[in-house]
């Protein structure tokens, strides 16, 4: 009989979030997601604007205050219709054909802690029926964004990158007091909102993208991926079919990115000019 976890108790918990987001051992854990990516401007009807599909790759490990988590992350977008992955894009609110970037998030690291700033560790714990449990993250994002408006009107909204990123975590009770078992399997949800990509270049228009993706804990880790999704990883990034293995910061964004590429190309239009 699995042992009984008791979910009020925040170590317990802890162990129980680790154990269904990665794994209590320090192997390779994949999640995977795809959904749809949604305008919302203020006055208009939404847009079902891209398909998406990505996937977080990473490893846990204990620290002496609870746990870190070391992980890089991708995603593309996709043409809504025939799901092929966009290198072009024909942006419908501007009429401006822009370059699409996809999301090349390396590191995304973070640190679980027992006992926080805000606390000791607490997430959203509701029972489902069959013995399921789901486990809620709620991360409200609110920091100075890496591309200030004054330097960067055609890619920025606001000097405030402020976005919110929702989780919910599908696990089995029973898995969880497992003790044979390192990791858990389970099914994700994520929603995200937040503002325009800086790519498509729409600093001074309203509104906002709405992501909803859903998704699952590859129990064939890297290889289960869609072989798709694969190729493309290893023609342009191969390094993200792994984890890391050490910290590193900062964590990168699509805004971070995206500067870095922007400044990239820059210097290299300055030195074909030279």
């Amino acid at each position: 009989m699995p042992s009984l976890v008791d979910l009020s108790q925040p170590e317990q918990l802890l162990r129980a979030f680790i154990k269904t987001r990665a794994s209590l051992g320090e192997e390779e854990v994949v999640c995977w997601w795809s959904g749809r990516v949604y305008s919302l401007v203020p006055g208009e009807p939404s847009r079902f604007l891209f398909a998406v599909e990505g996937y977080n790759i990473c490893r846990c490990r204990p620290i002496p205050e609870g746990y870190e988590q070391l992980s890089r992350e991708m995603m593309v977008y996709q043409d809504p219709n025939e799901h092929s992955i966009l290198e072009r894009w024909a942006n419908p609110f501007t009429g401006e054909e822009v370059e699409v970037v996809p999301v090349w998030n390396d590191p995304v690291n973070q640190r679980y802690l027992l006992e926080g700033p805000q606390g000791p560790f607490t997430l959203q714990v509701t029972p489902l029926e069959g013995g399921r449990l789901c486990l809620a993250l709620d991360v409200l994002l609110a920091y100075p964004s890496p591309l200030p408006r004054a330097l960067y009107p055609r890619y920025s909204q606001s000097d405030l990158y402020q976005g919110a990123e929702l989780f919910q975590f599908f696990v089995s009770h029973d898995d969880l007091g497992n003790e044979k078992l390192s990791s858990a399997p389970c099914e994700i949800a994520w929603t995200r909102i937040g503002p325009w990509l800086p790519w498509m270049a729409m600093g001074d228009h309203p509104g906002w993208l709405l992501y909803q993706c859903r998704g699952c804990k590859l129990q064939g880790g890297y290889a289960a991926l869609p072989a798709s999704l694969r190729s493309f990883v290893e023609r342009y990034q191969p390094h993200y079919q792994h984890a890391p293995t050490e910290w590193s910061g900062p964590n990168e964004s699509s805004w971070s990115y995206f500067k870095k590429k922007l400044l990239g190309n820059q210097e290299s239009r300055l030195e074909e000019a030279d």
